[in-house]
């Protein structure tokens, strides 16, 4: 278990905003590994990964030398498709933080169309504690 001997700052208050600009490229349309091209449009994977980035930039002005942000959570309410090439703007917001614990919502425009919202948490951590817990947790190799 990862300790929480943390000195993480936070210069934040509940309900400051970050924003994060995006557009829907080819890397982020619905495929499978399985299936292929699904449809042109931002898939619901790719959703997750910029609302936990866009959640991120909070914990990067929060985590201090030799500490890192790990992902514990995230939803993805998915409303409305942002095809191929279709600028998306996801606001995060901070709703609590709580030890180590960084807890936001989320929502992403594409335009002035609402098409996700959710929540996302992350919690800071000793890099080297972490560090040594996915060590500790690899497959052996032969």
């Amino acid at each position: 278990q990862v300790g929480n001997h943390i000195q993480m700052k936070n210069p934040f208050q509940p309900g400051d905003v970050k924003t994060y600009a995006t557009t829907v490229t080819p890397d982020k349309l619905a495929r499978f590994a399985e299936e292929g091209l699904v449809h042109e449009v931002c898939s619901t994977f790719a959703l997750a990964a910029d609302a936990e980035w866009a959640c991120r930039l909070f914990v990067l002005e929060m985590k201090e030398e030799g500490e890192e942000g790990v992902g514990a959570f995230v939803s993805v309410q998915h409303l409305a498709p942002a095809p191929l090439g279709s600028p998306v703007v996801i606001e995060a917001r901070l709703e609590e933080v709580a030890g180590n614990r960084v807890e936001c919502t989320y929502r992403a425009f594409s335009g002035e169309r609402l098409i996700a919202e959710g929540r996302q948490t992350q919690r800071i951590v000793p890099r080297a504690k972490f560090d040594a817990l996915v060590d500790s947790l690899r497959p052996a190799t032969s």
